[in-house]
């Protein structure tokens, strides 16, 4: 049976599926599915093959992530005919100890437990996402892919907050997200990429990333995806006091000031109620207006920043759904940054490809599991891919199969 991956890649109402298989040095899209709107009425669901070709479309409701993956893969089965040999998923949030992409054990659950609080949004469905597809299909690998993987190279000096030692230590640092997509790229750019690279990935959730030599250095999301820059419906960065004086005044407990933050925040809160730069783009309201000039300030600010910590800027990437359709927010942003010398070769727009990235991470870790399965099959010491824990392996843990990435 030819390897074939199944990659699963949610949002927080839609879900993305993807087949892939190795073809030459890259993995190969074989079909692609995407459920969208979903806990809506006008959720519907798309099966295409790789050439774009439409294979599915209903418009049948779906409540949550789960009901979607199980009626996708079903389609998947009958429209594809191929049974994956390995599931991927993107994890967003990996907390203090999964620092790697690795392959899902009983431990790695019970460690994602342990982290719901650094990314209570996303973890969940994270969770149930990997129970729904070990029911599905129980006998197949899966691996965690995590967007805070590649910003494990963020020096202390970027990643720690001005707050005391303790907190630093109980893992309240700096983590980055969009690590696929800033990797994804990495990868297209390949032996080309320049030293000294800024990547804004613009969608609905945002940042920026500094590279250093093809390496993050500095990101604008922090302990959790609603920190950096102004996104949809999330805050970004703000004043601490604002927090307290909210807390103080309004009695705001944790949930609801977390519903503000990540929900009623962001473009929405500033234009009126909207959040969808298209329409932002082609409203008359001066609050429209409004928020499309502080997101784009805020933008610019950050290259300008990042450029300082680099030493200077050979490239400015625009990736994400905002940042590879709108020349407007392009155009706006580079306005004022010419004293960077940041010339019209030195901007470029790329697609981000999260999906084909998980692909390639679980190919790898399917090699890698494969070969480690022959070489420790009669017990070997091997350290866990969560930090700090080393076992001991047999040949009967190989087979249950623990994680060694």
């Amino acid at each position: 049976m030819p390897e074939t991956i199944l990659v699963i890649n949610t949002g927080s109402s839609s879900l993305k599926l993807g087949l892939y298989q190795p073809a030459g040095d890259d993995m190969q899209l074989l079909f692609e599915g995407l459920a969208d709107s979903i806990g809506h009425d006008s959720s519907k669901l798309e099966i295409k093959d790789a050439a774009g070709k439409v294979l599915h479309a209903d418009t049948t409701p779906l409540k949550t992530q789960t009901a979607a993956l199980d009626q996708a893969t079903q389609l998947l089965r009958k429209l594809a005919n191929i049974t994956p040999t390995a599931i991927g998923h993107r994890v967003v949030h990996g907390g203090p100890r999964l620092t790697s992409h690795q392959r899902i054990t009983p431990e790695l659950i019970a460690e994602l437990k342990n982290c719901l609080h650094f990314a209570p949004l996303h973890i969940p469905l994270a969770l149930e996402l990997i129970a729904a597809a070990e029911r599905t299909y129980p006998s197949l690998p899966q691996f965690a892919c995590f967007d805070t993987a590649f910003h494990i190279t963020i020096p202390e000096v970027a990643a720690r907050f001005p707050i005391p030692r303790e907190f630093f230590d109980e893992g309240i640092h700096r983590y980055g997200f969009h690590g696929l997509s800033y990797e994804s790229i990495v990868h297209q750019l390949g032996a080309s990429i320049p030293s000294r690279v800024v990547i804004a990935h613009l969608g609905s959730g945002a940042s920026l990333c500094a590279l250093k030599d093809g390496r993050s250095i500095d990101t604008t999301m922090g302990l959790t995806p609603t920190g950096g820059i102004p996104m949809a419906t999330r805050s970004g960065d703000l004043d601490p006091g604002i927090l307290l004086y909210l807390t103080r005044t309004r009695n705001m407990d944790a949930d609801a000031l977390e519903q503000l933050l990540n929900h009623d925040s962001g473009l929405a809160a500033i234009s009126g109620g909207e959040s969808d730069m298209r329409k932002l783009e082609a409203a008359a309201d001066p609050n429209a207006q409004l928020a499309i000039d502080i997101f784009c300030m805020a933008i610019r600010k950050t290259v300008a920043a990042y450029a300082a910590e680099l030493g200077g800027l050979d490239l400015l990437i625009f990736s994400g759904g905002i940042g590879e359709h709108s020349a407007r927010v392009r155009g706006h942003v580079c306005d004022g940054l010419a004293f960077l010398g940041l010339t019209a070769e030195k901007v470029s727009v790329m697609p981000s490809e999260e999906d084909v990235q998980i692909a390639r991470h679980c190919h790898t870790l399917s090699i890698k599991n494969k070969g480690l399965h022959a070489k420790f099959a009669k017990g070997a010491k091997f350290r866990h891919g969560i930090r700090g824990v080393t076992w001991r392996f047999s040949s009967r843990t190989l087979r249950e199969g623990c994680c060694f990435f």
